[in-house]
């Protein structure tokens, strides 16, 4: 694989700690999400941070096989749904993507999501390592 861009970020003290990105852009505090007895305001946590990448990658995968179709998606959204989860003794995730497509029918949508499931990079990097559901709004 030819690698044409890379990211790098850090992190300082886990779940209760920062990340930051190499060139200063992200810098956010993290907490324990108040569901899980943390603070709540202002943090976010590693589950959010996936699922902003998640939905962002999708969504552009799904654009350019729409424009490759030719199929109009203006006004479309990918909400990423990332849960945490105990299996067994280990921590998992599993994910439910949620497409809202004003322009198109619901068996277009549902296909060009299947589409764009085989060729996210986000979708083949976590294919068969945790659950992956997509749906329409």
């Amino acid at each position: 694989m030819d690698i044409i861009y890379t990211a790098v970020a850090t992190a300082r003290g886990g779940r209760e700690g920062e990340v930051t990105s190499d060139d200063g852009v992200i810098d956010l505090l993290l907490a324990h999400p108040k569901s899980l007895g943390g603070p709540g305001g202002d943090t976010t946590n590693p589950e959010q941070l996936f699922a902003a990448g998640y939905a962002a990658c999708f969504h552009s995968a799904l654009k350019r096989l729409a424009h490759m179709e030719k199929l109009d998606v203006e006004g479309s959204s990918i909400t990423a749904h990332v849960g945490l989860g105990i299996d067994g003794k280990l921590f998992g995730l599993d994910v439910t993507l949620v497409g809202a497509f004003p322009t198109l029918d619901d068996d277009a949508a549902r296909e060009l999501m299947e589409k764009a499931h085989g060729v996210c990079p986000y979708s083949r990097a976590t294919k068969g390592n945790m659950p992956v559901e997509l749906k329409l709004a």
